[in-house]
């Protein structure tokens, strides 16, 4: 598909730039307050949020769709490694500082052995100062895409900084994309400010309406979460191996997970909003966007890094016909690629 057909020309984001660690705890019960555990650190690579998110979408769109991040990182070898990654994906990266004194943010996954877990990130990294200052530096890219861009707000950077980005998507008619953190949804509670589409995972959703996900109906947390919000809001939760739900403004429509050999799961949910964030740059409506957001989580999951280098067009196209899973004929379109590449990705897949 031409750049010039898509509906949306850019997407401009803020939201975490950094790396982390996965460690493996033995024993399945919740690491406890004052407990040692062993376990043992994992060769995977871990990203943070915007990273993740940018990196897909621009894999998705190609060169001719221009993602602008807007973050921090430190002043050490991480940051730097992560800004030549993201130079070599395309991403214009102008507007990712460096912070003088500040280290690059870190995270330490900790995976259970039935495969949930969760992280402790710092507080004080880079990610820290990217103030509403800094994201006003960028507005002329919100005027250069004048109703014709994505303005995408995700955690990891303060409040602030968000509402900040938002507020410039509203004055620029961009299409308002956000994601927060269960502790911000709790605090937010039903009022969200200039966001178009609201990205959740399942524990946020309960989280937002008090129901526990133990014994829970997913699909009545997320209808319970969908009462909350004012209209005119669209939603995503994904529910890991529950699959997906995207609520259109109509209709609430559930997709399955495919069935792929699963490596790592961390970021699966940051890849699932990019797919979608593709698609709806595309031009496809939610439902069908909502595809290309399960197709991006199942081949992102089949690496053990939180960003598959290997995703592409392509490979979502391979993993479609291994899974035999049904698209609608514009995701088919969008997806359409030649090359050899073709059948070595449908066997790894299989």
């Amino acid at each position: 598909m031409n750049i010039a057909n898509y509906r949306y020309r850019a997407l401009i984001g803020t939201g975490g730039i950094g790396s982390g660690m996965f460690f493996a705890l033995d024993g399945d019960h919740t690491l406890g307050r004052e407990e040692s555990r062993s376990g043992h650190f994992l060769d995977r690579r871990d990203y943070c949020k915007l990273h993740i998110v940018s990196h897909y979408v621009r894999r998705l769109l190609g060169a001719g769709f221009p993602v602008i991040p807007i973050g921090m990182v430190g002043e050490d070898e991480v940051g730097e490694r992560l800004l030549a990654e993201m130079m070599e994906v395309g991403l214009d990266i102008r507007y990712v500082g460096r912070a003088e004194g500040r280290g690059t943010l870190f995270a330490l996954c900790l995976i259970y052995p039935d495969g949930s877990g969760g992280n402790v990130t710092e507080n004080d990294s880079a990610c820290a100062v990217v103030d509403a200052g800094w994201i006003a530096q960028a507005e002329a890219e919100f005027a250069r895409f004048s109703g014709a861009g994505i303005a995408l707000a995700l955690p990891e950077v303060p409040l602030d900084a968000r509402r900040e980005l938002l507020a410039l998507g509203t004055t620029h008619g961009f299409l308002r994309v956000a994601a927060f953190t269960t502790a911000e949804i709790l605090e937010l509670g039903g009022e969200l400010k200039d966001v178009d589409l609201l990205a959740l995972n399942l524990d946020e959703a309960a989280a937002l309406t008090g129901v526990s996900t133990e014994g829970s109906d997913p699909e009545a947390i997320v209808r319970a979460a969908l009462a909350r919000f004012a209209p005119g809001v669209v939603l995503t939760v994904t529910a890991g191996a529950r699959g997906s739900w995207c609520w259109d403004g109509i209709a609430l429509t559930h997709l399955p997970v495919l069935p792929v050999p699963v490596v790592g799961t961390a970021g699966a949910g940051d890849a699932h909003l990019a797919g979608i964030i593709a698609g709806l740059a595309a031009g496809l409506p939610l439902v069908e966007a909502h595809q290309l957001g399960v197709l991006t989580a199942a081949v992102a999951v089949t690496s053990p890094h939180t960003i598959n280098f290997e995703l592409d067009r392509e490979a979502l196209a391979a993993c479609a016909e291994a899974a035999a899973f049904p698209l609608a004929d514009a995701v088919r379109a969008l997806l359409r690629m030649k090359g050899e590449r073709s059948e070595r990705v449908t066997d790894q897949l299989r």
